[in-house]
């Protein structure tokens, strides 16, 4: 497959260079207002292509994104310490107004991966920027969230991230909603799991790893300036299920009609995710409090795009 990557930064080129280490694009194209960075990082991925699987990995305009299954928008301007995902909106929104013009142009039937933040917010711009059917516009949404999640249940309960099946909802943010209650471990229910294991999920283990998914950004921000591996992992891992058409459940943005009585609106839920995008969304089963937060949830994010002038 073919993949289209606009802006080379920190984001990008780890989605890059993922791309290349698991075998997933033979083609990738980086597309950056500066092209000696856009070049300069497709050259050092390139030189890692012999020890991967074959791959072109070059830098090119718009107009050599043509033909990618998918187009990964990676551009934009960097959350700043201590700022918000959705500070950045009116920064970022600006960008887009005339990226995602320039990709439709040269590559109207790719599937659109956004990566900026907000994510949530951004996608719902380029949706409307497009005019695409949400499905083909995705927004990574909290694909990373739920990986963070996953690893540190995993490890306090001795297990494989890979083992841990649990999800986070809703906005890639400060409102987002970890939903304890239908995760397991394996097939079992995390508490019956956590008993069997002598690894009990008290209420301080779990405010732990709420807060260890909820502030991972902030402390990686405060700690090196900003995020790019896990989430150039999880850009890679949509990638791959687009481009096998594995119909894989993942935790990803697109916008939705109705969400719990807010109408039309951008945020993460599990989803089926295959060559024609997103096929299917999987609503969960939640408890309460889980579906009062996610309802908030959405209500915010309904609130910031209602800011803006699309």
């Amino acid at each position: 497959m073919k993949v289209g990557i606009v802006g080379a930064g920190m984001v990008g080129s780890a989605a890059g260079f993922a791309l290349i280490q698991r075998g997933i694009a033979k083609d990738i194209v980086f597309v950056d207002i500066d092209t000696a960075r856009a070049r300069a990082e497709a050259e050092d991925i390139a030189h890692a292509v012999p020890f991967a699987a074959p791959a072109i990995v070059r830098h090119g305009d718009y107009k050599d994104i043509a033909g990618a299954g998918v187009v990964i928008l990676a551009c934009g301007v960097s959350q700043k310490p201590g700022e918000t995902r959705l500070a950045l909106l009116e920064r970022n929104a600006a960008v887009f107004r005339s990226v995602v013009g320039e990709v439709m142009a040269h590559c109207p039937d790719a599937i659109l991966l956004v990566a900026s933040n907000p994510v949530d917010i951004m996608g719902q711009v380029t949706q409307a920027l497009s005019g695409l059917p949400p499905g083909r516009v995705i927004g990574s949404g909290t694909i990373l969230d739920t990986a963070r999640f996953r690893w540190l249940l995993g490890r306090h309960l001795g297990i494989s991230p890979g083992s841990v099946h649990a999800y986070v909802l809703g906005e890639h943010g400060d409102s987002e909603v970890l939903a304890w209650s239908n995760a397991r471990a394996g097939s079992v229910s995390l508490a019956h799991f956590a008993a069997q294991v002598g690894a009990a999920l008290t209420s301080d283990v779990r405010a732990r790893i709420d807060d260890g998914v909820r502030n991972a950004a902030y402390t990686i921000i405060e700690g090196k300036g900003a995020t790019w591996y896990g989430i150039g992992g999880g850009l890679a891992r949509i990638c791959a299920a687009i481009a096998g058409d594995e119909q894989a459940v993942l935790s990803v943005s697109t916008v939705e009609a109705e969400v719990l009585g807010v109408a039309d609106v951008a945020l993460s839920l599990p989803r089926l995710v295959g060559r024609q995008g997103v096929t299917a969304t999987l609503w969960p089963e939640l408890d309460a409090a889980e579906t009062e937060a996610l309802a908030a949830s959405a209500a915010i994010l309904k609130g910031r795009i209602g800011e803006i002038s699309i």
